[in-house]
């Protein structure tokens, strides 16, 4: 369960992470400078669990790892947008960053509203407006990178990518 951080369509990584922050890949540092600038309210009051909402193609632009890292390190539970732009959805698989894709929950929902996420069923339950959305569940090999705590996580207990 936690509280909406609604954003639009098309932001990029550089307003996700601004360049001249990603001189660490320390998740808690990045964390300090996530969407800065779009957000200034974000970094400081955003709580372990929250979610983040967006638009179209969340993450395009450039193809650091910052920019899911330093969600990761806010304490974001979910990223949940109407669509993902390719190599930002492979970079938060990479790094454990659990993302779903659910436009009608994006549209229903606004900022400061409560969300309870099931991430192995994809059930989203809007707790504000009791209104209930099914978006596609993680991957099965996906929800196993996640949990382990990403790819390199992933493959140090499994030692195989099967």
């Amino acid at each position: 369960m936690g509280r909406i951080w609604k954003l639009g369509d098309n932001v990029n990584t550089d307003v996700i992470i601004p360049g001249r922050y990603n001189v660490t890949t320390d998740r808690a540092q990045l964390a300090k400078y996530c969407l800065c600038e779009v957000l200034p309210d974000f970094a400081p009051n955003v709580q372990q669990g929250d979610i983040l909402m967006a638009g179209h193609n969340f993450g395009c632009g450039s193809s650091r790892e910052h920019a899911p890292s330093s969600i990761l390190g806010t304490g974001v539970k979910v990223v949940i947008a109407r669509s993902f732009a390719r190599i930002f959805y492979r970079n938060a698989v990479n790094i454990g960053l659990p993302i779903l894709i659910c436009e009608e929950a994006v549209l229903a929902s606004e900022d400061g509203q409560e969300l309870d996420v099931d991430l192995s069923t994809g059930r989203i339950q809007n707790l504000t407006t009791g209104q209930v959305f099914q978006s596609e569940p993680l991957d099965p090999f996906v929800a196993r990178i996640v949990e382990a705590g990403g790819i390199i996580n992933y493959i140090l207990a499994e030692g195989t990518l099967r």
